[in-house]
């Protein structure tokens, strides 16, 4: 394997795991809210919205994509992480729509 090559795979991987933890993160934001677990709700809130600050800082994207970038010319999708393409591909709308809903459902409780 090529250094460029292994360089990028600890990019891929890197970022495969930091993904997972902020999906995780996402998906645990609705049932927390339902079930009224206020504080553990609103710490994965703002951990998600200190990432998604960070995104909108990078133009939209990860930084981890600019690093995996020096190491190839593949320019789909998932070329840096271990995705699915059609996942990697629609991922903000996605996880964003779920982030909204787990936002919206802890308001709504919240409120009432």
């Amino acid at each position: 394997m090529t250094p460029a090559a292994t360089s990028l795979r600890r990019v891929k991987v890197a970022h495969t795991v930091i993904w997972a933890l902020f999906a995780a993160c996402i998906v645990a934001i609705p049932p927390l809210a339902w079930l009224g677990r206020d504080r553990q709700a609103v710490a994965l809130i703002l951990v998600v919205l200190i990432e998604v600050l960070v995104l909108i800082a990078n133009g939209g994207h990860c930084p981890l994509t600019a690093v995996a970038a020096r190491y190839t010319t593949d320019r789909r999708d998932n070329f840096d992480i271990y995705l699915p393409q059609w996942l990697a591909r629609y991922n903000k709308l996605i996880f964003g729509s779920i982030y909204l809903f787990g936002v919206a459902v802890f308001f709504g409780r919240w409120i009432s």
